[in-house]
């Protein structure tokens, strides 16, 4: 029997996307009958244990932390058949050194935000580096890091394995599109939208220069749900042709009424994974304005939104002219065509199954 002793930062109660993606993963290999056992390293938890989760407070020595861990784990470590690291510093830390002390295979699941920024930070780039190289295998969640991974680590194997979401449960009730569309009626604007933690990478500012300097600011109300980037708020005040509703950071189910005022969600990162905002937008048929950062372009083309170069203010601004000047009726379709292909392609079935495999080529 496949048993995996799973190490990560990232995993409910944690909000966020990536506690989101790892539960969803975690979820789906033990309904294909997996045994997890997952070490959710936490800031600011109390230990407990329930359910097959332990959780370990890193506290203010997670270096003490990391390395009493392995006397508990090392009683328990010959009934494992892997090690699998998911995301974040202390993962990628950790799950090599457990791995080669109990003699198992390190399979790494690294997030955007590992490779993306980690390969550029003094503190973080060595810990990420180890840990490639150590691996059996790696999986990443955008094709386009694939090759990269393989340039940094040489004869690991690295596979594409897709975030996914699961449309049965994700839908927008009736009254939620009822008070949304009288919102929206209410506005004489279409509605942008600009979901989740807004950091400097999702290119927020690189958005709303694109819609003065194209000159379709009037064009759009722009909803701003989310923690936003530092100076944003400025540039508003600034700028009183962009009209706006700032939301705060709200939990996944909250968002679907934010979603359901949306006519656009756009994504204009700089650099990106796949954000679960682009696939839970593109399941409620909302069309995407987004770069083709990381995995995004894995899920966005013209047949589903509009696409432009990553960090290119020119394709953005082009972008956003197409969005602006497309009928109710092609942004319908493109939200029909977004809704199909993510139930095609990036259905958690898929997903699991690229984890099985993974896990069968390196056990």
């Amino acid at each position: 029997m496949t048993r995996l002793l799973w190490i990560t930062e990232n995993y409910p109660p944690s909000p966020g996307g990536m506690a989101t993606s790892c539960d969803r993963i975690v979820s789906g290999l033990r309904a294909a009958g997996v045994a997890v056992d997952v070490v959710h390293l936490s800031r600011r938890s109390v230990a407990r244990q329930a359910h097959g989760v332990r959780t370990v407070p890193l506290g203010e020595d997670p270096e003490h932390a990391l390395r009493t861990l392995w006397l508990s784990l090392s009683a328990t470590i010959a009934g494992y058949t892997h090690v699998v690291a998911f995301g974040g510093t202390y993962p990628l830390l950790s799950a090599p050194v457990y791995a080669a002390w109990a003699g198992l295979p390190l399979v790494t699941l690294l997030r955007g935000n590992d490779f993306d920024t980690g390969m550029f930070s003094l503190r973080r780039q060595p810990v990420v580096l180890e840990a490639l190289r150590a691996s059996a295998h790696v999986c990443v969640v955008a094709g386009s890091m694939a090759a990269q991974v393989s340039a940094l680590a040489p004869g690991v194997p690295v596979s594409w394995v897709a975030n996914s979401i699961d449309t049965g449960d994700w839908q927008i009730l009736p009254s939620e599109r009822d008070r949304a569309a009288a919102w929206r009626a209410g506005l004489g604007r279409r509605t942008l939208g600009l979901i989740g933690q807004l950091k400097n990478k999702k290119g927020v500012r690189l958005l709303l220069d694109a819609l003065v300097a194209g000159g379709h600011a009037e064009r759009f109300h722009v909803v701003l749900a989310g923690e936003v980037e530092p100076g944003i708020e400025e540039w508003l005040s600034a700028h009183p042709s962009v009209a706006y509703t700032a939301l705060p950071f709200q939990d996944r189910y909250q968002l679907l009424s934010v979603y359901a005022g949306c006519d656009v969600v756009a994504l204009p990162s700089f650099y990106d994974g796949l954000p679960n905002v682009a696939l839970e937008a593109a399941a409620l048929g909302i069309p995407l304005l987004t770069s083709d950062a990381g995995g995004l372009a894995d899920l966005v083309d013209e047949q589903i939104g509009f696409r432009f170069p990553a960090g290119d203010p020119h394709g953005c601004r082009a972008a956003v002219h197409r969005a602006a000047l497309a009928s109710d009726d092609e942004l319908a379709a493109l939200g029909a065509a977004g809704a199909r292909r993510v139930r095609e392609r990036f259905d958690p079935a898929g997903e699991t199954e690229g984890y099985l495999k993974v896990l069968a080529a390196t056990r």
